[in-house]
């Protein structure tokens, strides 16, 4: 019988005990599942795995997430490795020898008063460090560190009694009071450390752990990205199906063990838990489990190397050549830019309240999108306003890509409200654009102008289709790249025939068109033709695609009350730092209104900066030569010093200085959004029949996740094509390294011959 005191135990939520002075103390926590050692989240009244936890280790966790976080029942807290280091010593047997491993530690390391305590005589010490590493695994021993976490409050799941912290609580210590580690330290610790263990304790060989990137990066690490493939797959299991698919899956991980990419403990909880919660009970789950994995570790899996995506001729040139569609080789190697991640909430001044007034008052808080829109809405009304000394303005085409149903109208909604209450209703544009002359005429009526579009994905497939469209469409797209580079010039309009001013023509001193467009990622990406990439179009949108499409409901959401500084501070960026100017300086859209914008001042740490991207767009320009991506390569420097500006004069309406911070934060945003661009496009655009069935096999060998696909498989969903043609196919992808080829034993002397996608294909959640 449980007693009292257990029940107490286990129904407490230590992130509502626990959670603000940590967070003040300056950890970066994050939630862990009741009864678990790993990150969760509570959706729909049940927990579920938290797939994109390891962001917490490279940001701290927002006020808005901790509050949301603090209404989970029975939240324990975890705190993510990076910045933070955990010394492991997981030696149960032995307190003589724990406690001698620590005065190791405390020698070598420094004397840290962090230790927990969840089963004695087992403890972690904690640590900081300048520098993340990768963890090291020695087992009894294991360093915790780069894209690993371990639980700081929480009900042990052996002991039932929550973690201890004997010296002294992690919520009396300042992570400034920790001391300071390196991995070079660390590594001699280990060494000393082994030397000290019995023969028959030390390990076999040691692991540098991989850390598992976040998702919203340019592609997550193979060993996270299987885990959560087999993961999925055993959790939708059918009866009749359920324990095959385990052992599979077991099988597939276990290859992934064996090969020193995954922690065997890991693999072995997740997949418990999707078993039991496909219906298997825990004792046929374990030994099946267990079976898998030790068959897949006697076949370790390498990972191929990542592939260049941008060089050489198309996987499918052959094909290409049959149907007559010829494709230029490349002579050189082109990588993409890597995606450095970038932290949408990562900013100060007007930007931040606004977006934390859009996440505050959302039901479902998009971060990516909230800073689309609010970036958009500040450069309309800081248009004609202000300018970069090289004369670059604050006209920005921006779209948020996000699936149905996933709040991407509440952002639109404030900022509706926004411009009204405060007097700027003129900066909207209509929420639909007919034509290019209605577009005209209404940049003309008001020069500095923002349109929210919805379903963008929609009117670009149309407004980009030029052989089917009516000319009114596709002029809507001719006047948007024509705008893009005519906001810190004059822009001539359109001469017609018979000037007996009827008809005059429409000039525009200085226009600031702004667009900030939402859609679907199906809608975008289909819509997309190579022209598109090439002709530059494209190249002037900023993409943003959410890392959640349903995030935790909020809720805690604020009532709409737009906070008093955030109007101020709207105000004064739209009377361009000059509060009470009361003329028509820049209203008007003719030459001959004055148009005199502030020249934001730049500083040496961001013009270096801007100076190093300068030569890395160029070496990426003439390793892309030949290529589509030209275009989207040399608008990186523009973009990023447009947006730069905006987080500028956000920050300081009257004397805008670019910061270090601003460069650094607009130079990873818009290297994320280029990085996303090529990837998709690689995946999804194609310009002709062969190269799209092309692309659907790639597509459906990805989307089978880890385990693969075997060949009948793939002939069922792969229906649209002949045995040649997909045999051809195949061949061409393997051939390419698109797409490796593994064997698994199948109980008769014949394997089963499967195919999963390469590491640098592998970016969805259903993929490895």
């Amino acid at each position: 019988m449980t007693s009292r005191f257990e029940v107490v135990a286990m129904a407490r939520n230590f992130m509502h005990e626990y959670g603000d002075r940590l967070l003040a103390n300056g950890y970066p926590i994050l939630p862990i599942m009741p009864g678990e050692k790993k990150p969760g989240r509570f959706q729909r009244g049940q927990w579920v795995d938290y797939p994109g936890w390891t962001k917490h280790g490279e940001r701290g966790a927002t006020d808005i997430e901790l509050a949301a976080w603090k209404g989970w029942p029975e939240a324990g807290i975890g705190i993510a490795g990076g910045f933070i280091v955990g010394v492991d010593i997981d030696i149960a047997d032995d307190a003589g020898l724990s406690d001698r491993i620590q005065a190791l530690a405390f020698e070598t390391l420094g004397q840290t008063p962090a230790i927990r305590i969840g089963r004695p005589p087992k403890r972690m010490l904690v640590y900081r460090t300048a520098t993340p590493f990768k963890g090291i695994k020695a087992h009894p021993l294991e360093v915790l560190c780069q894209g690993q976490q371990f639980v700081a409050y929480a009900i042990h799941p052996e002991t039932g009694q929550p973690y201890q912290w004997p010296v002294r609580c992690l919520t009396e210590i300042v992570l400034e009071e920790l001391p300071e580690t390196s991995e070079t330290e660390v590594r001699r610790f280990l060494e000393q450390a082994l030397a000290m263990l019995p023969q028959e304790m030390r390990p076999k060989r040691t692991v540098v752990a991989h850390p598992m990137p976040h998702a919203a990066h340019a592609g997550e690490a193979y060993a996270e990205a299987a885990l959560r493939g087999e993961v999925a797959k055993v959790a939708s299991a059918p009866p009749g199906c359920r324990n095959d698919t385990l052992n599979t899956a077991a099988f597939a991980l276990g290859t992934l063990i064996g090969s020193g990419q995954l922690p065997q403990e890991t693999a072995e909880s997740r997949l418990m838990a999707a078993a039991m919660a496909a219906g298997l009970t825990e004792r046929e789950a374990r030994a099946t489990i267990a079976s898998g994995i030790n068959a897949g570790v006697s076949h370790p899996r390498e990972v191929a190397a990542s592939i260049p995506r941008l060089a050489g001729p198309h996987p499918a040139q052959r094909l290409i050549d049959q149907a007559g569609k010829q494709q230029p080789a490349q002579e050189e190697q082109v990588q993409a830019f890597p995606d450095p991640g970038f932290d949408p909430l990562d900013v100060d001044g007007v930007l931040k309240e606004l977006i934390d007034y859009m996440l505050a008052t959302a039901t479902r808080p998009q971060p990516v999108l909230a800073l689309g829109n609010a970036l958009c809405a500040l450069g309309a009304i800081m248009g004609r306003r202000y300018r970069t000394e090289t004369n670059l303005r604050t006209n920005l085409y921006v779209v948020g890509i996000a699936d149905s149903g996933s709040g991407k109208n509440h952002s639109r909604e404030i900022i509706n409200e926004l411009f009204m209450e405060a007097g700027l209703g003129r900066f909207l544009g209509g929420h639909r654009i007919a034509s290019g002359a209605g577009l005209l005429n209404a940049i003309h009526q008001q020069p500095a102008i923002l349109f929210q579009q919805d379903e963008f994905g929609m009117f670009l497939h149309a407004a980009a289709d030029r052989r089917r469209s009516p000319r009114h469409i596709t002029d809507i797209l001719d006047i948007m790249t024509e705008m893009f580079t005519a906001a810190g010039s004059l822009f001539l309009g359109t001469e017609y025939a018979g000037r007996d001013g009827k008809n005059p023509r429409k000039d525009i001193n200085q226009p600031c068109l702004c667009i900030y467009g939402t859609t679907t990622p199906n809608h975008f990406w289909n819509a997309l033709q190579s022209a598109n990439v090439g002709d530059g179009s494209l190249a002037r949108f900023i993409i943003l695609q959410t890392e959640d499409d349903y995030p935790e409901e909020n809720r805690n959401r604020a009532v709409r009350e737009t906070p008093a500084s955030l109007m101020e501070g709207i105000k004064r960026i739209a009377d361009g730092g000059k509060p009470g100017e009361g003329n028509l300086a820049g209203m008007l859209p003719g030459p001959e209104t004055a148009v005199n914008p502030m020249t934001a001042t730049i500083s040496p740490q961001a013009r270096e900066l801007f100076r190093s991207l300068s030569d890395e767009v160029t070496e990426r320009l003439r390793q892309a030569r030949g290529t589509p991506y030209t275009s989207v390569l040399s608008r990186i420097g523009e973009n990023a010093a447009k947006i730069a500006l905006v987080r500028a004069v956000s920050f300081d309406p009257e004397q805008p200085v670019i910061r270090e911070a601003d460069a650094s934060w607009a130079i990873r945003l818009v290297q994320h959004s280029v990085a996303t661009v090529i990837e998709q496009v690689e995946r999804h655009v194609a310009d002709n029949q062969v190269e799209h069935n092309h692309k659907r096999v790639l597509e459906i060998i990805r989307k089978s996740g880890a385990g693969g696909i075997n060949r009948s498989q793939l002939c069922r969903k792969s229906r649209f094509l002949t045995k040649r043609e997909r045999d051809e196919i195949l061949s061409e992808l393997v051939e390419a390294g698109d797409v490796l080829v593994w064997t698994q034993p199948s109980g008769t002397p014949k394997p089963i011959t499967l195919y999963t996608v390469a590491e640098s294909e592998m970016v969805d959640g259903n993929a490895p």
